[in-house]
């Protein structure tokens, strides 16, 4: 009859257990898995198969009650360190959310409003159209796969342990938060600058023409120029804007997960 000892079956618990607590902090917080339309169920099955895949390669487990307080901890830290890489790739897609109301409300489009399903809040629907391109061309590029692979490596670099994320980590996230506003704004403002011309223009010509219905006038103006622009010049930027940004926030992850 085959003994097991306590140590061995915390270490066999701890072994499957941190490193799904690790990848299912960022199934709750990355993009594309974290989507309304993927189910909880799917997300928790998905999440306890890449743990399976995961746990055989790594090296150490703390011996550990995984219900005690260091324990505890310990999960805590795994969830964290999770959440921390999901919530990067969120602020990465958050440029095109931004960018795509900047332009909206310029072209007359910010009334026209949708739920976005991924973080429950109402975007112009220009913004959910291009969040719509921009998740295909992230799939498309293997972003999901390169996150993936670098969740799997992140156990080598940053183990399972009490000690996790640091203040210097959590400040370097927070930091990028800038990154994402001047990302928007440098996606948007060819697209602003020129419905700002033609808004400049319609004034002048109320000026000059008082008379001159400028309602009828300036808003299907507006509203087809900004179409216009959207698929001449916003579109075709993506790829580039977006790639950059993506490669950015992959080598940040990188850094400070110990990887780079």
């Amino acid at each position: 009859m085959m003994e097991f000892t306590t140590a061995e079956i915390t270490a066999w618990v701890g072994q499957f257990f941190w490193p799904f607590m690790r990848i299912g902090g960022l199934m709750v917080s990355a993009p594309i898995f974290s989507h309304n339309s993927l189910p909880l169920r799917i997300r928790i099955v998905l999440s306890m198969a890449l743990a399976v895949m995961i746990f055989p390669t790594i090296d150490y487990v703390p011996q550990v009650e995984p219900l005690s307080i260091p324990g505890l901890i310990i999960s805590v830290n795994q969830v964290l360190i999770g959440i921390a890489m999901g919530f990067l790739m969120t602020l990465g897609f958050s440029v095109i959310i931004m960018a795509g109301e900047n332009v909206a409300f310029k072209m007359g489009l910010g009334f026209a409003t949708m739920a976005n399903p991924q973080s429950g809040v109402s975007v112009p629907i220009v913004s959910q159209f291009l969040l719509i391109i921009a998740t295909l061309l992230f799939l498309s590029l293997g972003g999901h796969l390169l996150l993936l692979e670098i969740l799997a490596q992140s156990f080598k670099t940053m183990p399972i342990g009490i000690i996790g994320l640091t203040r210097d980590h959590l400040w370097t996230i927070l930091e990028w938060g800038s990154e994402m506003f001047a990302g928007a704004v440098i996606l948007s403002i060819p697209a602003i600058m020129i419905l700002t011309m033609i808004n400049l223009s319609l004034g002048i010509m109320t000026r000059a023409a008082p008379t001159l219905n400028i309602f009828s006038v300036g808003f299907p103006l507006t509203l087809l120029s900004g179409l216009v622009i959207i698929l001449i010049i916003f579109i075709p930027a993506i790829p580039i804007h977006m790639g950059a940004i993506w490669r950015s926030l992959f080598l940040l992850i990188r850094q400070i997960l110990g990887l780079a």
